[in-house]
């Protein structure tokens, strides 16, 4: 079997963009995380935050995470949290996976625990895939892949998969949080944002008057 080819990337700029934007919006944290995060820290500095006007290339700014095995777990994952549906793209479709890479990559004290979380996590998924199934979860049926995660979103799981659950909770969250920041998302809630409901014609006559302008 040839090997697969390299799945095509997110512009950098968008991406960042993304990430910031989800960073200011995603603000309830698992206390545990925010924990890991504040002690991985060590109260240094990040450097300066991406200028959201320049053309960034990978490596730029801060370099990416996941190796092209971790990006195509990462896709299939978001694609069974997040499937297409008559309405609406697939979390993959509209760019999810390069969003959690940019998210773990990125240098903020807030997301270092997310990092070793999703990378743990994404290891772990294709060990047990490979246990049940002899491939990795990107290389499982879309059945095969649901079934493994139905078990990790049970309300009780197994005691051998408490690690993959709390891996899941997360990414689902991540995955969630990253899609519905999106205008897709967004429109597959029915969310509006700051859109006038109707036509403006300027303000009232009296009110210019008051003012000297008419």
């Amino acid at each position: 079997m040839s090997a697969p080819k390299d799945l095509p990337r997110m512009d950098r700029r968008t991406a960042l963009q993304w990430m910031l934007t989800a960073t200011a919006s995603m603000a309830a944290r698992d206390a545990q995380l925010v924990a890991a995060d504040a002690a991985s820290s060590n109260a240094k500095g990040y450097g300066p935050d991406p200028v959201m006007a320049k053309v960034y290339k990978p490596g730029d700014v801060w370099p990416l995470t996941f190796t092209e095995p971790q990006r195509r777990a990462t896709r299939a994952l978001c694609d069974v949290i997040i499937p297409a549906d008559a309405a609406s793209p697939s979390a993959s479709a509209v760019g999810v996976h390069d969003f959690i890479d940019e998210w773990i990559s990125s240098p903020y004290p807030a997301q270092a625990g997310d990092r070793r979380v999703i990378l743990e996590g994404l290891k772990w998924i294709d060990e047990e895939s490979a246990r049940r199934f002899s491939k990795t979860f990107a290389e499982l049926s879309p059945e095969q892949q649901l079934a493994l995660c139905t078990d990790l979103a049970a309300s009780k799981p197994k005691p051998e998969l408490k690690k993959g659950a709390a891996f899941f909770k997360r990414f689902r969250d991540l995955t969630a949080g990253g899609y519905y920041t999106t205008p897709e998302g967004m429109k597959a809630i029915g969310y509006v944002g700051n859109v006038p409901s109707g036509s403006f014609e300027g303000p009232p006559i009296e009110a210019l008057k008051h003012v000297g302008l008419a």
